[in-house]
C-alpha cells in the first residue's frame, strides 16, 4: 500500500527533485504568492527558465495561478505537498516498523 501512495505521488516528488523548484516552492511557502517578476528576483535565472520551472510544478499540482491585471500571480497548493508527505511518512513508519521486527529476530536468534 505504502508503495502505491508513492507512486501516486511521483509527480510531486520529481517536480520538488530539482533545486530550482524547491527554492521556488519554498519561496511561496514563506512569502505566499508572488508574481513572476519577484520570484525571478531570487534566482539567477530569467524569467523565462521561472516559467519553465512553475509549469512542471503546475502539472505536479504543487502551484497554480491567477491572473491578477496584467501579472500572473503564483500560489502554493499546500494540499498536494501535505498529501505527498504523508505518504512519505507512511513509508517511513512501515520501514520502522520492519526494521523493528528484523531487529527482533535477529535478537531471538540462537
Amino acid at each position: 500500500m505504502a508503495a502505491e501512495a508513492l507512486v501516486h505521488h511521483e509527480a510531486v516528488f520529481a517536480a520538488l527533485a530539482d533545486p530550482t523548484r524547491l527554492h521556488l516552492v519554498t519561496d511561496l511557502g514563506d512569502h505566499g504568492p508572488r508574481s513572476l517578476v519577484k520570484l525571478a528576483a531570487t534566482t539567477s535565472l530569467t524569467r523565462q527558465a521561472v516559467t519553465k520551472h512553475l509549469r512542471t510544478l503546475e502539472a505536479a499540482g504543487v502551484v497554480h495561478s491567477e491572473r491578477v491585471g496584467r501579472e500572473r500571480v503564483w500560489h502554493l497548493d499546500a494540499r498536494r505537498l501535505s498529501e505527498a508527505g504523508s505518504a512519505l511518512d507512511l513509508a517511513s513508519r512501515r520501514w520502522d516498523s520492519a526494521l523493528q521486527r528484523l531487529r527482533a529476530q535477529v535478537e531471538t536468534a540462537p
